[in-house]
């Protein structure tokens, strides 16, 4: 981990407090270690499930530039599309509450990653300084059904942490207050290896984290990893998450 990988504000449903809010709506619980699905009350009414997710640190490349688009492979200034194994990533966003999980439309999704040779952009640091490039950040907002689509890339790898990706998300970004959940994305160690034999990712070597070894990881990692599937010329997958939104 980077030195001003800070430790941010961790705020996410426990198993407990889940149990409590949905009392028997119908959700699947990722918390503690184990998954349950808690059966749905008599008479509740029928919806899409609600996945609970921890929260994690932000980390120091969050900018809020306030780009929507699906796309965030190029950088909006010479429009330069960075390098790599395309990746299609479709969140569903739900609500949670006690009688029901519904989609939550209107919600702002930002996604932010390093490129393939560990590189994030606009950002100074002590290895790269891009500041003033846009590549591989962007938001979109969920709409009537709770989705919403990036098109990115696998992304690279750099010291101190596994592979990953960040995600925040709002439901009123323009307040100084609000509703904001925040966390990342991981991924298969075998597929990861893959990926990084093949060009560009293979120009900065062996990666030297893996998922078991990263700190963050650890903290509820395992029900962040992203399900990938076969997609054109790279890769596919879904995230669905469940929010307690107040």
């Amino acid at each position: 981990m980077r030195p001003d990988e800070h430790v941010h504000d961790r705020r996410f449903l426990t198993r407990r407090a889940a149990m409590a809010v949905l009392a028997g709506g119908g959700v699947t619980l990722l918390t503690g270690g184990h998954t349950t699905r808690s059966a749905p009350a008599e008479g509740a009414p029928v919806g899409p499930a609600c996945i609970v997710r921890p929260q994690q640190i932000e980390g120091p490349y969050f900018v809020d530039e306030r780009r929507q688009r699906s796309d965030i492979r190029a950088d909006p200034a010479d429009g330069a599309v960075q390098p790599g194994v395309p990746l299609q990533l479709t969140f569903t966003v739900t609500r949670l509450s006690r009688s029901a999980c519904t989609p939550l439309p209107g919600a702002q999704i930002d996604l932010w990653q390093c490129n393939a040779l560990g590189v994030y952009s606009d950002v100074t640091d002590p290895d790269f300084r891009t500041v003033g490039q846009q590549f591989l950040r962007g938001y979109q907002v969920t709409d009537t059904t709770g989705t919403a689509q990036f098109v990115t890339i696998y992304p690279g790898w750099y010291h101190g942490r596994t592979v990953h990706q960040h995600f925040k998300i709002r439901t009123t970004p323009a307040a100084p207050q609000g509703y904001a959940f925040t966390s990342q994305l991981y991924f298969d160690d075998a597929l990861t290896d893959r990926v990084h034999a093949q060009a560009p990712y293979a120009r900065k070597g062996p990666r030297t984290v893996r998922n078991a070894d990263d700190g963050i990881f650890a903290e509820g990692g395992e029900h962040l990893v992203l399900s990938l599937t076969a997609h054109g010329e790279g890769y596919a997958a879904t995230f669905a998450i469940g929010l307690q939104v107040g």
